[in-house]
């Protein structure tokens, strides 16, 4: 579910965003209040707008970075980027009047309410992404992730990929288009998909060929048109079969070649 889940966010150009709900520090309940403004707000946006890479370069996303506290290295950076006052500045008044009254410093930045809280709020997650990924060093399943994620599993359960962190360009570079189009993991996913409708469209042949050549069967062969049907089906299973259909596949989903 995880690879095929990366193979459409990367396909489709997803960008993952999330929203609180509970609290925002330890000040701070809003319950599910925040899930359900930020979506009011980010409908209307335009597709433009909703860009991460738009919202990075004019400032209204920022990149949380890890932080000293108490002689401990707080881990923050895996949190993302969080919206600024300036994205509420320039978005939230179209749901606001007074949006700066409504995303004040302290839902913003949680940590200005209590760093003590804020540093443990950090931990419990990193902590959480270290429990979580080792279950798939434990269960053996961290070898049927593709190459991006099971690097990211490493730095989460362990801190590095082969002396790599997380912000390493060559860990990062893994999550582009670009590279998952050109991987050998992507192309035997294509693969896959070809042998998997090559096995369906035989299925479909050898079933239409056993009825039409049933001589009980001939009358209502012939009301089914089932040798229409079949040179059909012989059509589609020579397309499938063929090289051009393996290239037709690039940019599609493919299929996870796990149990096979």
């Amino acid at each position: 579910d995880l690879n095929n889940s990366l193979v459409s966010f990367l396909l489709t150009g997803l960008a993952g965003f999330s929203t609180p709900a509970g609290h925002i520090g330890p000040d701070i309940q809003v319950d599910h209040d925040i899930s359900l403004l930020i979506p009011e707000i980010w409908c209307r946006l335009n597709a433009e707008e909703r860009q991460p890479e738009q919202m990075i370069e004019n400032g209204l996303l920022k990149k949380i970075k890890d932080f000293e506290h108490n002689g401990e290295i707080i881990l923050a950076s895996r949190l993302g980027y969080r919206i600024t006052s300036r994205f509420i500045r320039h978005y939230a008044g179209r749901v606001f009047d007074n949006p700066n009254k409504v995303f004040g410093e302290a839902i913003l930045k949680p940590e200005t309410q209590n760093p003590d809280a804020f540093a443990d709020g950090v931990k419990f997650v990193t902590e959480a992404h270290a429990r979580v990924s080792k279950a798939y060093f434990e269960d053996g399943s961290i070898d049927q992730a593709c190459p991006p994620l099971r690097s990211l599993l490493h730095i989460m359960a362990h801190g590095n990929f082969e002396g790599h962190g997380v912000d390493a360009a060559e860990i990062r570079s893994l999550f582009t288009l670009d590279s998952m189009l050109k991987s050998d993991w992507y192309r035997v996913r294509l693969e896959t998909q070809q042998r998997r409708d090559i096995a369906l469209w035989n299925r479909h042949v050898a079933t239409l060929s056993r009825f039409d050549g049933q001589p009980e069967f001939r009358q209502e062969a012939t009301r089914l048109d089932i040798s229409s049907r079949l040179a059909k089906a012989t059509a589609e299973l020579h397309r499938v079969s063929s090289t051009a259909y393996l290239a037709d596949l690039n940019g599609q989903l493919g299929a996870d070649p796990m149990g096979e």
